[in-house]
């Protein structure tokens, strides 16, 4: 707060932003002229005028100035840093019971401000027993998400800067870092120069905030150009007519985002069988298309996915992209955790077929030390994608439109923030060779675990191993497997998930952390190995040579029936 006193001799003082306007009111309410602004000079003149001083009174609580804060700020990079050079010692996953937390805070804010200190404390106290430690080396569930310095410095100008850059004006450099970070990004994976901006394409990338979203924007796109295709035919045609004819297609193997954009977009979602690889084959999807022709129904959208989430199985492009150029059928390529791999030449070829492709996205976040939510999307033609989005009120209207992106006709909402600084900021103290260094780095580790799996006989690989996961089971029963990953996880050493593949329940094991070294995996299959030992004799018994035998990619050559 700030208190006024009378004084007996006329003084000259500078008002800061920190008076609110029932404090100078209150001041001045005797004064005549009354000032117009509120930082207006004439302050100075009144003030002087009545003979009122304002002091400030010291309040060490509050966060209202750069001073405050960089002595904060400093400090909270102390405890990130102490963080994440510890994290190891903490369990991976969080050991907290459902509603912990509002045991240990009042149930009503503040009304006075705390203090830096007692914030801090709490950091430990309330919200690090409720965290899961994705950046753990000892965290091998789902896909690893991205994590670096460089990243959370970009975070932090972000952050600083503050911008809303739902148009070009709102803040240029936001919108153009985004647009030259993203033709950086496609040619790290050689993408098609159709899908880059260049000087004047058609093509370009776009931030969005995950794949869900990029499969959402794809779906809904391609579901308009469909709807103009039909009106262009028939003008008589209302969308709400056209709208129940339109079908979308993905393989069974597919991320659960893929049916919810079907939900959301109102286009039922024809979901295909897969091969003995877990891929969508070309063929599969010629016929349902041909089907489908038949019933008088209108092919749409195909979503092929390079590394599902099950398996890390690769969708055939070569096969499915002709198939979908054939039909004018819009091809999105949902390739979240794989896409960052194709910057190394050995892993490129994964990408071929991509040309026949509408759009293509594949998240940075996970695989690419850039922290969450960064996820790169780009189309062939953006004219597909504005005109499913676009909508120009006048007071988002500005001089320049038409010779610059607006890239709110790119997403669902309006507002988004200057994520590109945090990719511009990888890229450039990380480097295309860094980078590259840790996508094989974390291949290596995989293959380690590959290595020590096949050498147990008790287990079996499930899948190729191509990236940075690993498939496998115990040569028993699901239930057995389920007892399995749920001892592992309750152990509190490492943290893993489980699946099922064509009926078979099976545990994954992702290399996650940028941290993790070899060490962590011998200790992960260490741990594994343990809780084998505690499920039962019977699987235990195929260790020195049961019916099951390891195949010459680990795969089990034969199966007991997976109840």
């Amino acid at each position: 707060m700030f208190r006024a006193k009378q004084v007996t001799r006329t003084l000259t003082l500078r008002l800061t932003i920190h008076y609110t306007v029932l404090e100078i009111e209150t001041v001045l309410k005797s004064a005549t002229p009354r000032p117009k602004s509120l930082y207006s000079p004439c302050y100075e003149r009144t003030l002087q005028a009545t003979g009122y001083i304002i002091f400030e009174e010291e309040d060490e609580t509050k966060m209202a100035t750069s001073k405050e804060f960089r002595v904060a700020g400093k400090d909270m990079v102390d405890v990130i840093c102490n963080y994440l050079d510890n994290i190891e010692e903490r369990p991976p996953l969080s050991q907290v019971r459902p509603g912990y937390l509002k045991d240990l805070i009042p149930s009503e804010a503040p009304e006075k401000p705390e203090s830096w200190e007692d914030v801090k404390k709490d950091i430990e106290r309330v919200i690090m027993p409720g965290v899961t430690h994705w950046h753990s080396p000892h965290f091998h569930a789902y896909f690893g998400t991205g994590n670096s310095f460089p990243s959370i410095l970009g975070d932090m100008l972000s952050d600083a800067i503050s911008c809303i850059g739902f148009s070009w004006i709102a803040s240029p450099a936001c919108t153009e870092l985004e647009t030259v970070v993203m033709d950086w990004l496609g040619k790290m994976i050689s993408l098609p120069e159709t899908f880059l901006a260049g000087e004047n394409g058609l093509g370009g990338g776009v931030i969005q905030g995950s794949a869900s979203e990029s499969t959402v924007i794809a779906l809904l796109a391609a579901k308009m150009r469909m709807i103009r295709k039909q009106q262009e035919i028939d003008p008589d045609l209302d969308q709400f007519d056209i709208l129940p004819k339109l079908v979308a297609y993905t393989s069974d193997q597919s991320h659960s985002s893929v049916n919810r954009a079907s939900m959301i977009s109102s286009v039922r979602m024809r979901v295909l069988p897969t091969d003995e690889r877990n891929a969508l084959r070309g063929d599969t999807l010629i016929e349902a298309m041909k089907k489908d022709r038949k019933k008088g129904l209108l092919p749409t959208f195909v979503c092929a996915t390079l590394g599902t989430t099950n398996s890390l199985a690769f969708d055939r492009l070569s096969e499915i992209g002709p198939a979908c150029e054939d039909e004018e059928v819009w091809l999105h390529v949902d390739a979240a955790y794989a896409g960052s791999a194709f910057i190394c030449p050995e892993y490129r070829s994964l990408l071929n077929g991509v040309e026949y492709a509408s759009s293509f996205n594949f998240n940075p976040h996970k695989f690419l030390r850039v922290n969450f939510d960064l996820s790169a999307m780009w189309v062939k033609d953006k004219r597909d994608i504005v005109g499913a989005f676009f909508t120009d009120p006048i007071y988002l209207q500005h001089g320049h439109q038409g010779s610059v992106e607006d890239y709110r006709h790119w997403q669902i909402p309006l507002g988004r923030r200057f994520r590109a600084l945090k990719l511009w900021f990888v890229l450039r103290m990380f480097g295309v060779e860094k980078l590259q260094e840790h996508i094989r780095h974390q291949v290596k580790l995989a293959r380690e675990f590959k290595a020590l799996v096949m050498s147990d006989q008790r287990f079996s690989i499930e899948a190729e191993v191509i990236l940075g996961l690993v498939c496998f089971r115990l040569k028993g029963t699901n239930t057995q497997n389920r007892e399995l990953l749920d001892k592992i996880n309750k152990s509190g050493k490492i943290h893993m998930i489980g699946t099922e593949l064509k009926g078979r329940y099976i545990l994954r094991f992702a290399v996650c952390a940028a941290t993790t070294e070899s060490c962590h995996i011998m200790y992960a299959w260490q741990v594994i190995q343990d809780c084998a030992i505690e499920i039962c004799d019977g699987v235990n018994s195929y260790k020195n040579g049961g019916a099951l035998s390891n195949g010459a990619n680990g795969t089990a050559e034969a199966c007991i029936s997976p109840d």
